[in-house]
């Protein structure tokens, strides 16, 4: 017989307080109990790094802990990335206007393992990115373009022009080209 443990978690800046198995996985918690559904399951193991989220601010993979592990903590998930619904946080921004993706199951996992990086890499090199998602994988991508949006997003979080780091033959849409 499993006993049932109560948790308190912080998601996305809402209190949530439920009772679960002590075996629940915290991505199952945050998919199946909370139906925030961005944050993806792909291996089970930790190895792709679909399933990241932010834990009291820090990237780690939701398949490796239980739920009951995140009692009294904070959990971001890519659905708390934007405090507007109407506008994308700067770091989706630059994944759209780089074409950073392309199925979009790897997504979530990149722009959560990737905001600490960004918020503390305001000029980043392409060694240091490459190093930053090298916990990621995307089958899609071949990942240029998503180097690409980490250097968009980083100079449009510093306040630095962009003009000339979008991916050439691509365009943005305020640059009058289509996406």
């Amino acid at each position: 017989m499993t006993t049932s443990l109560p948790i308190r978690v912080t998601v996305n800046g809402r209190v949530y307080e439920r009772t679960v198995e002590p075996r629940l996985l915290l991505s199952d918690f945050l998919r199946h109990e909370l139906e925030l559904t961005g944050t993806h399951v792909g291996c089970e193991h930790g190895v792709c790094g679909a399933c990241t989220v932010l834990f009291d601010g820090v990237p780690v993979r939701s398949c490796l802990l239980f739920a009951v592990q995140a009692h009294g903590h904070e959990v971001m998930t890519v659905e708390g990335l934007s405090a507007d619904p109407n506008h994308l946080h700067p770091l989706q921004q630059a994944f759209h206007e780089a074409h950073a993706l392309q199925c979009g199951f790897c997504t979530p996992g990149f722009l959560m393992a990737l905001l600490p990086f960004v918020q503390s890499h305001p000029d980043p090199t392409e060694e240091q990115i490459r190093l930053a998602i090298s916990g990621n994988l995307c089958r899609c991508t071949g990942y240029e373009n998503i180097v690409a949006a980490v250097k968009l997003a980083a100079a449009k979080m510093a306040g630095r022009p962009t003009d000339h780091l979008v991916p050439t033959g691509h365009h943005s849409p305020s640059q009058g080209g289509g996406a």
